[in-house]
């Protein structure tokens, strides 16, 4: 069976058994649309409700050329705590700027005012990149429902399914731990658990005296996540440039991005760590995460994951 094959039965099977877990979990009094929600912790939209996510939880970035960055690009303050990290974070988003999750692993993860129903095989909510063909910088993006019913992500996470995804193009399990520099304006150093090092280079563009974040108390910490093999190249022009992956991939001209950088998602493409559906009738939290581990060429700086947005996209929330 092909991998077009292979994807279009799991999103099936993923199709119906959603519907059945929606019906499982709602009391239908006079037909289609007529039902109760009873999982206690499902939150219904309501009239108010708004389509952008409204809180950032965590923004944990890897080393990178606009962490810390104080000038107008990178819109830092002297942010020192988790706290601070994640305030910045969503002012940023709010106002429309990027959040740039620095190199491999970096991520951030955010809530919404209500529960995103999985509409069964369609797409249900998009992440904003500034991609362009030739400059894609790819997230992973994760789900999580709030199992638990306590309001925070300290439930499972799923990761959502990509073009890669069951290729050797991926690779599930990657960690990169990073280093904090021994004094200012050095490169970071990293190693991964593949037996790969390397550094996180400084250039002339971003003079801050550390790419390391000023808020991990830490000397060094680890990222731990799936990768996806690097796809840069120099063009016949002499331009470096980044690879197109097929889909399922946040800040990536892909064949799921709309005009504006919006990449759309699907729930029902979340898997288990064991690679099975994981039948997620709604979800509560989303992260990203940089999944390419590429410094670029000089003055490029590392490939970063950059977020503009995150958004429910079902009919009447749309942003």
């Amino acid at each position: 069976m092909t991998d077009a094959k292979i994807s279009a039965a799991i999103r099936a099977t993923a199709r119906w058994a959603a519907v059945a877990l929606l019906c499982g979990m709602t009391a239908c009094n006079s037909g289609l649309g007529g039902g109760e929600t009873m999982d206690p912790f499902y939150r219904p939209a309501g009239a108010g409700s708004r389509a952008a996510c409204n809180r950032v939880w965590e923004f944990t970035p890897a080393p990178g050329q606009f962490i810390n960055d104080t000038s107008s690009e990178g819109g830092y303050h002297g942010e020192s705590t988790p706290a601070e990290a994640a305030e910045y974070a969503m002012k940023r988003l709010e106002a429309g700027y990027y959040v740039s999750l620095g190199g491999f692993g970096g991520y951030l993860v955010v809530g919404f005012d209500h529960s995103i129903l999985n509409s069964g095989g369609d797409y249900d909510f998009s992440v904003t990149g500034n991609a362009i063909e030739s400059s894609c910088e790819p997230g992973i993006v994760w789900v999580m429902r709030d199992e638990n019913g306590n309001g925070r992500p300290d439930d499972t996470w799923y990761e959502l399914r990509g073009s890669e995804y069951g290729t050797s193009n991926r690779v599930a399990g990657y960690a990169v731990t990073y280093r904090r520099p021994d004094r200012d304006g050095a490169d970071v150093e990293w190693r991964d658990n593949r037996g790969g090092s390397g550094t996180i280079a400084r250039n002339t563009h971003h003079t801050q005296p550390s790419y390391y974040p000023l808020w991990i108390a830490e000397q060094e910490y680890t990222l731990t996540g799936t990768m996806l093999l690097p796809r840069d190249y120099v063009d016949e022009h002499g331009m470096y440039c980044t690879g197109i992956y097929g889909w399922g991939y946040a800040d990536n001209y892909g064949s799921d991005r709309l005009t504006g950088g919006r990449n759309r998602f699907r729930i029902s493409d979340a898997v288990t760590a064991e690679g099975g559906a994981a039948l997620l009738p709604y979800i509560d939290f989303v992260k990203v995460q940089t999944a390419v581990n590429i410094q670029g060429s000089a003055g490029v700086g590392e490939l970063s994951t950059e977020v503009l947005g995150i958004a429910d996209e079902h009919p009447g929330r749309r942003p």
